[in-house]
């Protein structure tokens, strides 16, 4: 099977006039993105504020279109017009500030619009809410007015309202970067579930690279380029991609890695001071 979402030969500038800014390489937003992402994955695109990485995860949906190259999802080019709407339903997208994205009196018709849009039968409707906000926890809320909510309580909201539309991919662009660290951690979770448990793409935008921790992939991109592929293990590990990056080792695996400086053998999959714990007691 190939690639769910493909890059190819992709580059990106603010302008329309692309015989000029084609000619100055210095003015690309992004330059030269190849990049495949797989059904499944739970991708972390990490990076320095300014590197690229929203205008990235924009031109998956077709929110930006490429300067140059291709993007494409399921084998459908974001370019062509009549191929966003499927390109959409595929691909749902969560943004910094929940608040943007929320504006009905209550929570259920928030998640509710989405799908309605979709015209489904009213009990079809009725069921994708349900499911949507028993994924993220927030069943209980469903006749709560968005503004009553936490950060975090309003974060999982905008999920379910995209959740709810059954997409098999959804980017998350910094989503936890205004919300308190309680907030944090539970949009963080019910992220993970979403991957885990529902097999759903998940590719999550952050320049925290605590957040990092837990996926199975990392991008990691600097000035409009990707500079690292790979596993989060291999890229902690790696100086002069993080050098490049301007990124910092989380806590967590910075003690690690000091252990093993020390000659104490440590497994590769302890993402957590309860994970190390727990493995030096036993």
């Amino acid at each position: 099977m190939g690639p769910f979402i493909r890059f190819r030969d992709v580059s990106f500038w603010y302008s329309r006039e692309k015989e000029e800014k084609s000619q100055s390489s210095g003015s690309h937003v992004l330059s030269e993105i190849n990049l495949d992402i797989h059904k499944g994955e739970f991708l972390a695109l990490a990076g320095p504020n300014g590197c690229g990485k929203s205008t990235l995860v924009r031109l998956i949906n077709g929110l930006l279109l490429p300067s140059m190259g291709s993007v494409s999802v399921d084998g459908l080019d974001t370019d062509k017009r009549d191929n966003l709407p499927a390109i959409r339903r595929k691909v749902g997208m969560v943004f910094q500030n929940p608040d943007t994205q929320l504006f009905a009196s209550v929570v259920e018709e928030d998640v509710s619009f989405g799908v309605e849009n979709l015209c489904l039968p009213r009990n079809e409707i009725r069921q994708r809410v349900d499911w949507a906000l028993e994924q993220v926890g927030m069943e209980e809320y469903r006749n709560y007015p968005p503004h009553r909510l936490s950060g975090g309580q309003k974060q999982k909201v905008a999920i379910a309202g995209v959740l709810a539309m059954r997409p098999d991919c959804i980017v998350l662009d910094e989503p936890t970067s205004m919300l308190d660290p309680g907030s944090k951690q539970e949009v963080l979770t019910a992220v993970r579930d979403l991957n885990s448990r529902h097999n759903i793409t998940i590719i999550y935008v952050t320049h925290d690279m605590s957040e990092t921790i837990f996926s199975s992939r990392i991008i990691a991109m600097a000035r409009g380029k990707t500079i690292y592929q790979g596993n989060p293990e291999q890229f902690f590990a790696d100086k002069e991609s993080l050098r490049a990056t301007g990124l910092a080792v989380p806590p967590i695996k910075q003690l690690i890695n000091s252990l093993r400086e020390q000659g104490i053998r440590l497994p590769a999959n302890i993402n957590s001071l309860e994970e190390l714990v727990d493995f030096i007691c036993l």
